[in-house]
């Protein structure tokens, strides 16, 4: 079974990355013709300004030093020390969104268990049950495989879990909502808080809180240190120019969100750092849309997984997962303009103005309300339909 689950997520990697390859080479002939136009135009701008000044010697010297400096520092942008402070940052922010979830499942797993069987009679209630899961638990990967199991199980049935794996779409929407508003800053004062808690703890329920407490405050303090690491891109006009190319192709964007998003086991995370970059003006809204839409499709490669040596209800609930968030996100690609047109105006709306972090945040919200309204009240098709594609 383990070389079963490698096996899958190695075919879903090697066709986002086939992919990813061949829009890189795109990428690469476009940002070659960009800079080859950049600098006929600049070139041409010189010899005007050459004409304006009497000693045009001393200008093309200025000019050339000027060229010089400009490439010498691009030259000096360290990768190896961004790199590294990505990798770090990553680490710290996904091993804080474990110990949170591991704290959130040890306090609340058995009660977001019994909720799950509960609350989920119809469709409404399985979304509304799965929305409040998913933010409790803070991972909509860890609320379908819960649900799958419970299904494996007969606790929960294959109808009944469609609703709660819609409702998952929108719990995940929470972190980034989060992450939006910045708050990085104040994530020593949680690690300090949630060390305490943990280590004095007087029984486990305060240790768990401690645990939660202390994954938040390395959840915000890794995605500050990403933000710290990448803060030398400002600055690169080689890689606002590939942000810019992903914006302009959203179905490249979505290639490389989707390939980070199977790499680091969530979407969360990848939503998290898309708007941490977008907070310092590396990413425009075009471009974390277009991320956003591949982190959905992404995230489909753990429940898929969990569904390996189950009864065929509970394959039936992990494919149903993976056709919504492609076909929702294969939508979004077509509409990705008007998304973005309709987050600037609920942003506005809501006070956040030009805030391009909140806007993205705002966009998947966005998308996944839209998406659960218009296949909600389809759903006992749907499952008539998977049950034609894999019987019993």
């Amino acid at each position: 079974m383990f070389v079963k689950k490698i096996i899958i997520k190695f075919i879903f990697l090697l066709i986002l990355s086939l992919f990813l390859f061949i829009s890189v080479l795109n990428l690469k002939n476009d940002s070659y013709a960009a800079v080859t136009e950049s600098l006929i135009i600049r070139q041409q701008g010189t010899a005007i300004s050459g004409k304006k000044i009497e000693n045009q010697q001393q200008f093309h010297q200025a000019k050339t030093l000027a060229v010089f400096n400009q490439l010498k520092a691009q030259e000096e942008l360290n990768i190896f020390h961004i790199v590294m402070g990505v990798i770090a940052g990553l680490v710290l922010f996904l091993y804080g969104v474990t110990k949170m979830a591991e704290g959130m499942e040890a306090l609340a797993g058995d009660r977001v268990r019994n909720i799950l069987r509960n609350f989920t009679t119809n469709p409404l209630r399985g979304v509304i049950t799965g929305t409040i899961a998913t933010t409790i638990l803070d991972s909509s990967s860890v609320t379908i495989i819960i649900v799958i199991a419970m299904v494996s199980a007969g606790l929960l049935t294959y109808l009944e879990s469609l609703g709660v794996v819609l409702g998952s779409n929108i719990g995940t929407t929470f972190g980034a909502q989060v992450v939006a508003f910045n708050i990085d800053e104040y994530a020593p004062i949680a690690l300090f808080i949630g060390f305490l808690l943990f280590l004095l703890g007087r029984n486990e329920r305060l240790k768990q809180i401690g645990l939660i407490v202390l994954g938040f405050g390395l959840l915000f303090f890794g995605l500050g240190y990403i933000e710290n690491a990448t803060a030398p891109f400002r600055d690169y006009p080689q890689f606002i120019n590939w942000m810019e190319n992903l914006g302009h192709n959203t179905l490249q964007g979505a290639l490389v969100g989707g390939l980070f998003t199977v790499l680091i086991q969530s979407s969360s995370g990848t939503l998290a750092i898309v708007v941490t970059l977008a907070s310092q003006g590396l990413i425009s809204l075009p471009t974390g849309i277009a991320l956003m839409l591949g982190a959905e499709v992404g995230t489909c490669a753990d429940t898929l997984v969990a569904t390996i040596g189950r009864e065929r209800p509970a394959i039936r609930t992990g494919v149903f997962h993976l056709i919504f968030n492609l076909a929702s996100a294969s939508i979004g690609l077509l509409f990705a303009s008007q998304l973005a047109a309709l987050s600037v105006w609920i942003s506005t709306l809501a006070g956040a103005g030009d805030n391009v972090a909140r806007q993205i945040a705002n966009a998947q919200l966005i998308f996944n309300l839209l998406g659960v309204l218009l296949v909600l009240g389809f759903l006992p098709w749907i499952a008539r339909g998977l049950e034609r594609l894999i019987p019993d």
